[in-house]
């Protein structure tokens, strides 16, 4: 027997087996739509988010827009973090830098990484991002990387502090892609955090900040949307 008709005989097997008419891609829209559905219970989101955070030895913090800066301001200074990295263009990176008090720098991704590379990685304590959405169930952030804002503010200081809206909050992974249409065309690049970095890779024995920040902080906004009881 040669390799290529074993090749057809198993070809051959599978299309007999297969059903005679496959389903449309919108009947399998529909059944996957059912199948999550019919799984998904309606806790309220932010209850839900903290508690996975928590659960990955993430520390969190729920706040208004009015306080979330100064809130951080406090526990970065506490922590004795020296040097931050933020996007001060962004909105969200304005607010924290305005906030921080005068022993803290707020520096920017303004340099090719190969212009700053030691700098980047034996001077600056911790890097801050706005995630563009949330995973509840998993306590995920989806985070959407750009020039300012780089997967390198999220990757190579110790401590990664991240805000995530409770408006943008979705009940799992099948929800934020159907809300956000990702069908649609998704961005180049998405990050989904859960939690700081860990490894059991070295004798089975759990190890945090092998590939990436040993620890995460993540502030959730009690935006309106979230007060007017969004689950």
């Amino acid at each position: 027997m040669t390799a290529l008709s074993a090749r057809e005989r198993m070809l051959g097997r599978l299309r007999a087996a297969a059903p005679a008419a496959s389903p449309s891609t919108a009947e399998l829209d529909r059944r996957i739509d059912s199948h999550f559905e019919a799984r998904r219970h309606d806790a309220p989101a932010v209850a839900s988010m903290q508690a996975a955070l928590e659960a990955s030895h993430t520390e969190v913090w729920c706040a208004d827009d009015a306080a979330w800066p100064a809130l951080l301001a406090t526990e970065l200074a506490r922590a004795g973090v020296k040097r931050l990295l933020l996007d001060p263009s962004g909105k969200a990176g304005a607010a924290l830098a305005a906030a921080l008090p005068a022993q803290i720098e707020a520096i920017g991704y303004d340099r090719p990484l190969e212009a700053w590379k030691a700098e980047l990685f034996e001077t600056v304590d911790a890097g801050f991002t706005a995630a563009r959405s949330g995973i509840a169930a998993t306590g995920t952030l989806i985070v959407a990387p750009d020039a300012a804002s780089p997967r390198t503010v999220s990757l190579v200081p110790p401590l990664h502090i991240a805000l995530v809206r409770a408006s943008t909050l979705h009940a799992d992974l099948h929800m934020a892609a159907r809300a956000e249409r990702w069908s649609d065309g998704m961005p180049t690049n998405l990050v989904m955090i859960s939690g700081p970095s860990k490894t059991s890779d070295i004798q089975q024995t759990l190890a945090y900040g092998a590939h990436g920040p040993r620890r995460l902080w993540v502030v959730i906004v009690l935006d309106a949307q979230a007060k007017e009881g969004r689950p």
